[in-house]
């Protein structure tokens, strides 16, 4: 089970390993925009496989980035524990944002899933050497502002910044404030704090800074990340004041940090007109795409539980006539410990007398679940289940019979008849079971319908196939 745990300043350098040398060239894919951004996506990480794999929360969402591996890192592993980890907690599972190259491995390992793909989360991709050098007609206006800058302030000069400059930099953050346009712009003033917040973090060695000093004043900043052989240009910040600051800036920052990278990342343009606008004329290489996966299951085009015929039981969805049969089901003990659940571990609230009916019902409605009410002569008799979706086509079957029916095959038949409808009806490719080593009659039971694959030291484990 991933344990995860949120990406905060306190966590940061053991997040920070793993996007140092990441190439997913992405501005996601860094610790700047996890921490600056921190209170919207609420970004949580885990290290498995040799991966740091990162889950995100946004509008109550969950999502995962595609995970990130270390020199020894499992990527297939990793995005197994995902899958689990989202069937365990009964979450859907998402991947948002997904690089285009990363996305095709995806779309080829899930039978189903929705995809998207819009225009504003796309980042600017730049050739370092082309913010670095502005060279050919294409890049003219950008030279005539850097000229008439360099013009106006012959003296002016680009310096490294680090945490010894913080009264250098506090004092630009006063001056932009007194020329800040979007006062009245909730987002803006927060991407602001959050841009003073990092500038404070130059000590930590996560992130390269330079700015435009003029007559002792800084006039431009720039804060930067280096992820693989991208450099995330998280701020660019000038005063309006001081006209072609900001070519100057960024062709400053380019020439200063650009050298050992082929890709600046300007970042995306949060739909933005005069941003889109002002990115559009530094000529990008590439709008760097970002996907999102929703991954589907067989069960999101199931409209009912169908009902199913054996030649002596009925198989259908549970109702509310079945209230008290079912309870005493799910309450005995001494059954239920082959079925290897204590509902007293997973219980929300009251235990009423209708508990165990509304978790069915809500486990179908979120498509977790599908549980079918075993019928004989109409009445409910046992159960079998099928849950534990593993995004890929397969799922785990189980079934229980009331004591006073087991011992006739009931279960058996159940088990087969459902087994059967999930193969050729639902069409999953596999469905897998399991029993404890001590239930001999279940071990029956699988092995009379199912094809053992293996063992555990509780567990016989069978699967049965297309």
């Amino acid at each position: 089970m991933l344990k995860f745990q949120f990406i905060t300043p306190e966590t940061a350098d053991t997040v920070r390993k793993y996007y140092e040398n990441c190439d997913y060239h992405l501005c996601e894919y860094s610790l700047g925009v996890k921490l600056m951004w921190r209170e919207w996506l609420h970004a949580e990480f885990a290290e498995a496989a040799g991966c740091l794999i990162v889950k995100s929360c946004t509008k109550g969402h969950c999502q995962f980035d595609y995970p990130i591996p270390g020199p020894e890192g499992d990527v297939e592993e990793a995005l197994h524990l995902i899958e689990q980890w989202c069937t365990e907690n009964g979450i859907r599972l998402c991947f948002f944002p997904i690089p285009e190259e990363k996305a095709w491995q995806l779309v080829s390992r899930y039978p189903y899933l929705s995809m998207s793909n819009e225009r504003t989360w796309k980042d600017y991709l730049y050739h370092a050497e082309d913010l670095a050098n502005f060279a050919g007609r294409k890049y003219s206006g950008q030279r005539n502002h850097i000229n008439k800058f360099r013009k106006n302030y012959p003296d002016a000069q680009f310096v490294e910044l680090t945490a010894a400059d913080h009264a250098l930099i506090g004092q630009f953050w006063q001056d932009y404030a007194l020329e800040f346009r979007k006062q009245d712009n909730d987002m803006a003033r927060k991407e602001l704090s959050h841009a003073q917040e990092m500038f404070a973090s130059l000590d930590r060695g996560w992130y390269c800074a330079g700015g435009l000093l003029v007559d002792g004043r800084l006039v431009a900043v720039s804060l930067g990340e280096r992820c693989g052989d991208t450099l995330q240009v998280h701020i660019e910040k000038a005063l309006y004041s001081h006209a072609g600051a900001y070519p100057t800036i960024v062709q400053a920052f380019a020439q200063h940090f650009g050298g050992n990278v082929r890709w600046l990342n300007r970042e995306d343009d949060a739909c933005d007109k005069g941003l889109r606008t002002s990115k559009l004329q530094y000529l990008p290489a590439s709008l760097a795409g970002k996907v999102k996966l929703e991954i589907e299951t067989q069960l999101d085009n199931l409209q009912a539980i169908p009902t199913l015929k054996t030649e002596r039981l009925t198989l259908d969805g549970l109702r509310e006539e079945d209230q008290d049969a079912y309870n005493r089901l799910c309450l005995d003990d001494d059954r239920n410990r082959w079925w290897g659940y204590d509902y007293r571990k997973d219980l929300h609230g009251e235990l009423t007398e209708d508990y165990f009916l509304d978790v069915a019902w809500q486990d179908f409605m979120f498509r977790r679940a599908v549980n079918f009410a075993v019928r004989l002569d109409g009445k409910c008799i046992g159960e079998v289940v099928l849950y534990n979706l593993d995004w890929r086509g397969g799922a785990e079957l189980g079934a229980r019979i009331a004591p006073e029916y087991a011992g006739r095959g009931y279960g058996a038949e159940a088990f087969a008849a459902v087994a059967e409808w999930a193969l050729y009806k639902l069409m999953l490719e596999r469905v897998v079971a399991k029993c404890y080593k001590e239930n001999a009659a279940s071990y029956k039971m699988l092995s009379s319908c199912m094809r053992k694959t293996g063992e555990d030291d509780t567990f016989y484990h069978f699967e049965k196939l297309v």
